[in-house]
């Protein structure tokens, strides 16, 4: 199968046309060199989705979307004429890569699994399904790497991989992958003696995970190695999704045993790593997680059983798996997002709170001391979005959702020669400046169209709202503040094999089907409010 040999879509978008799509494209390919092929083999073995090729690719495979607001419109753009630049498609099947040029820490087709979660989960959306059902099947047995055995990178793989059964519904696919899920999600609970002492098993006498930071990739960080609340809530989601897809396999003992690992966790987690003082949920050292690794020059001193002073970004990670006891107080921590000496950035969130004295802002390399990165960025949208559908509390609400969201938005561009801005994603940026922190000059710098975090999944799922679920209920609940957009439009959204439409018109005048909030199914309304707030209907 070639490269853009998707089938087309099963239903014409209901509202919108390409045009501003193929518009958009050309606008991009104009902006720089075709760099989608770099470094590729000279044999053809592995082929790519070319510039010239990128319009056509898009208008047959992601959802079409519209906005009031023109920045956010052009970046859902931009990400997934990114997005498909990481496509390749070689002898093991179709592959998504982290990097376009080859680095030297990479495994197999320049993969690398530490960005596999976010993946995913952007890639959920691509309606040709042999894209992401062979790169997943590539991590078990034809290749890639999971994780588990290697201990580099902990990642979220089989959760991401139950999200994007929410989206298609492929039983069968996600049933035939949980033999292999476990036995990756057991390997983190076991050492492997051959290799050398990093290889050794994560899990403590104390029930939880301990991670070297820089195989989250996350170095230089300032809480450093140790208990780690996102090494922690990727095994919860883990263990939370195999729990699902055993009870769809109908292994119902199975299933079981890992819901109550999945509730231990939440249970250690909650009572180990949260800071009552501090409202925040840390690292934690341990006199077996060591943390000698390498030279962490910005690592905070603290002691074994101790938790750092220091509040950072990935202490959010628990709540994009739903892992903190709602009502519970543990929502609080929600409240350093939006503060001027806790995360707030005019272009992301920081990765360390302000007020921290190690707290730095690098002018260039990998550091997780102070600079914004779109891979905390979105990993903390995420969170936030099931906060605000899935708690309940007063911390913090749409208002603030959508203002991180506009600071990520406008982290998307690039001044070059003679001021022209063009767009851009690259691997960390200044939070303040807005100035990214690259490696190489423009255009050829490593980080250019990073692919190691998710946009156009957050606006689906959190802005035009579309909360992916098991049956065939459709939820919808646009995380928009009132008198903020005019109108938005997600057209053509494949969904449990139907095409979904979520559009919003203020005023009716837009699209001409009266004011307010609607769904449809194949072009046939199925859900309606004249107010921004959540909607269900049946899919027929």
């Amino acid at each position: 199968m070639g490269v853009l040999a998707a089938p087309l879509a099963e239903h014409p978008p209901a509202v919108l046309k390409p045009d501003a799509l193929r518009s958009y494209v050309a606008t991009f390919n104009g902006q720089r060199p075709d760099d989608t092929a770099v470094d590729l083999p000279s044999d053809g073995s592995i082929t790519i989705i070319r510039n010239d090729q990128a319009a056509a690719w898009m208008e047959r495979n992601v959802p079409l979307f519209e906005c009031s607001d023109k920045e956010i419109e052009e970046t859902y753009h931009f990400r997934w004429w990114a997005y498909r630049k990481h496509i390749w498609h070689t002898p093991a099947g179709f592959v998504v890569t982290e990097f376009l040029p080859k680095v030297s820490w990479s495994k197999l087709y320049n993969t690398i699994n530490c960005p596999v979660g976010h993946q995913l989960y952007e890639g959920r959306w691509i309606r040709d399904a042999k894209v992401i059902d062979d790169y997943t099947a590539f991590h078990f047995g034809k290749g890639g790497d999971p994780g588990g055995s290697s201990k580099q990178y902990s990642q979220w793989i089989t959760d991401a991989i139950y999200a994007r059964y929410l989206v298609n519904g492929d039983k069968p696919f996600v049933t035939g992958l949980l033999d292999g899920l476990i036995k990756n999600h057991e390997a983190w609970k076991q050492g492997e003696p051959k290799l050398n002492a990093w290889q050794k098993s994560r899990l403590l006498d104390n029930g939880l995970y301990w991670q070297v930071d820089s195989w989250e990739g996350q170095e230089f960080s300032i809480g450093g190695t140790g208990i780690r609340p996102p090494m922690n809530s990727y095994m919860f989601g883990g263990a939370q999704a195999l729990a699902r897809i055993a009870e769809l396999a109908g292994r119902k003992e199975l299933a079981e045993r890992y819901r109550a690992e999945a509730e231990r966790l939440r249970q250690q987690v909650q009572a180990q790593l949260w800071d009552p003082e501090a409202k925040f949920f840390k690292v934690k050292r341990h006199e077996n997680a060591p943390s000698n690794q390498y030279n962490n020059s910005v690592a905070e001193e603290c002691a074994p059983g101790q938790l750092v002073k220091v509040r950072e970004i990935f202490g959010y990670v628990p709540w994009y798996f739903n892992l903190p006891a709602d009502g519970q107080g543990y929502e609080e921590a929600w409240r350093q997002l939006t503060d001027p000496q806790g995360f707030l950035g005019t272009y992301g969130p920081t990765v360390a709170e302000r007020r921290h004295p190690k707290f730095f802002i690098n002018a260039a390399g990998c550091m997780w001391c102070g600079a914004s990165w779109p891979f905390s960025t979105s990993q903390t949208l995420t969170a936030l979005g099931n906060v605000l559908n899935h708690y309940h509390q007063g911390v913090i609400g749409k208002k603030e959702y959508f203002d991180t969201l506009k600071a990520y938005t406008r982290s998307h561009r690039l001044k070059v020669d003679n001021n022209k801005v063009v767009s851009w994603l690259d691997e960390s940026i200044n939070p303040d400046t807005g100035i990214w922190m690259k490696v190489g000059p423009f255009p050829k710098t490593r980080g250019r169209d990073y692919n190691h975090s998710t946009y156009c999944d957050l606006i689906i799922t959190d802005l035009a709202g579309l909360r992916p679920r098991a049956d065939d209920l459709v939820e919808v609940n646009p995380l928009v503040p009132e008198g903020v957009l005019d109108y938005f439009c997600l057209d053509n959204v494949s969904y449990h094999g139907r095409s979904l439409t979520i559009l919003w018109d203020k005023t009716g005048s837009r699209y001409n089907r009266g004011a307010g909030l609607r769904v449809l199914v194949d072009g046939k309304e199925i859900a309606h409010s004249d107010t921004l707030k959540r909607v269900t209907g049946k899919l027929p």
